[in-house]
């Protein structure tokens, strides 16, 4: 999805133009589709909980309607800076950490050892290097500047321009 800072109304939510036939060739080639995301605005009172689960239905709706499927949807609400007493924390879902990878490879019997990671940021790839899963770096969203901010201990299988990029790679790849 383009990125939108903090989504906290669901009229700002937009898609790439390729972003459902990304998700639908991953889907055709056997690949399951997981959504893994920080959502610290929960734990900052800017949108609840609930809302976050409003975005990941209308994203399943617009990806249902062109075909494609998201297999699971995981998020952290906490933030340990957060003004919300019950979501302000420090946890192991919150990407870096690995949490929810482990979560979802629980819950739909994933091998995170042939599992591939794309993010914008560098802490999405972090998440995938604790599970020794593979990254791309996309240069969508927070991408090109975390390509010009490299971290030594990051290594991305590959940085590509985007998502039908990134879906091209792991076709090829995996």
């Amino acid at each position: 999805m383009e990125e939108a800072g903090y989504l906290d109304r669901l009229d700002r939510l937009a898609f790439f133009p390729y972003s459902v036939d990304a998700v639908r060739l991953l889907n055709r080639a056997g690949f399951a589709v997981v959504v893994v995301t920080n959502q610290a605005g929960v734990a900052r009172g800017m949108f609840d909980d609930a809302f976050v689960t409003t975005v990941h239905r209308r994203i399943g709706e617009v990806m249902d309607a062109g075909g494609a499927r998201i297999d699971g949807f995981y998020h952290c609400p906490h933030h340990p800076d957060g003004t919300v007493a019950e979501y302000r924390r420090a946890c192991d879902c919150r990407k870096p950490q690995p949490g929810l990878l482990r979560q979802a490879a629980a819950d739909l019997r994933l091998n995170l050892l042939r599992s591939v990671v794309i993010g914008d940021r560098w802490h999405d790839l972090e998440a995938g290097d604790a599970v020794d899963a593979r990254g791309v770096l996309v240069r969508t969203g927070y991408g090109r500047d975390e390509e010009h901010m490299p971290q030594a201990d990051v290594r991305p299988a590959a940085v590509v321009d985007n998502l039908i990029a990134a879906t091209s790679w792991i076709l090829r790849s995996c």
